[in-house]
């Protein structure tokens, strides 16, 4: 393909990209102006994503995005394993903070332990994937209660600050650090944790933990598909 080629084709897709929920229709001067392309050339390319199904020009002359980006968004979910997305996320939380990486989502009064990686140390927090906890004790049980429809004393603090630490909730041996997982849509999808030892999960290591977890949280969130419903 020429450069001419691909450069149209990044063109056609800054476009679409420029959609979301709180962009769902624009007129071609907004498209230009969001894009920082001229009026003429997007034009042209939004002409040809019409063509194809990938945007819709109504009476009002508003583009929004088109049926075949349904179509596309509909197979993507269908074939998406969510575990193939969780389990690389784990293995960087492993890699950056050297403790144990779990995903947890929430089932009635439990949390079930979806997804994990275990720290390499001789010496960890193990966990088995499946394995059920309770939802009023550990870091991921107070996300997913503060997120979902819970009222527990810690909600407001979750919420306020956007994470949760616990130090010898559950056990007196092990602490953790816990954000959400909020997709696109803006629903809970679940919880991404750290635990460790806790001796050795002092304020700094609670601050690499904290740091690895939200950065990861926002990239896992941006390639999970909308929610439906």
């Amino acid at each position: 393909m020429t450069k001419t080629g691909v450069d149209a084709v990044a063109r056609a897709l800054a476009i679409l990209k420029k959609f979301g929920p709180e962009r769902r229709e624009m007129t071609l001067t907004e498209l230009a102006t969001a894009t920082d392309l001229y009026k003429s050339t997007v034009l042209r390319l939004a002409a040809t994503l019409e063509e194809g199904g990938f945007l819709t020009r109504g009476d009002d002359r508003l583009y929004r995005p088109g049926p075949e980006l349904w179509r596309l968004g509909s197979l993507y979910r269908q074939s998406l394993d969510l575990g193939d997305l969780v389990r690389p996320t784990l293995r960087r939380l492993v890699e950056a903070t050297g403790e144990t990486a779990s995903f947890y989502i929430r089932d009635g009064n439990e949390r079930i332990c979806l997804y994990r990686v275990n720290s390499p140390r001789a010496v960890r927090h193990h966990l088995d994937e499946g394995q059920r906890l309770p939802l009023d004790r550990g870091a991921a049980g107070h996300v997913l209660t503060a997120y979902g429809d819970g009222t527990a004393v810690s909600r407001k603090k979750v919420l306020a600050q956007g994470y949760y630490v616990s130090l010898g909730e559950r056990d007196p041996e092990v602490a953790a650090a816990a954000v959400p997982l909020i997709d696109g849509q803006g629903k809970l999808r679940g919880a991404l944790s750290v635990s460790a030892i806790r001796t050795r999960f002092d304020a700094q290591a609670q601050k690499t933990a904290l740091s690895a977890l939200k950065l990861e949280a926002q990239t896992l969130a941006e390639l999970l598909p909308a929610s439906e419903g």
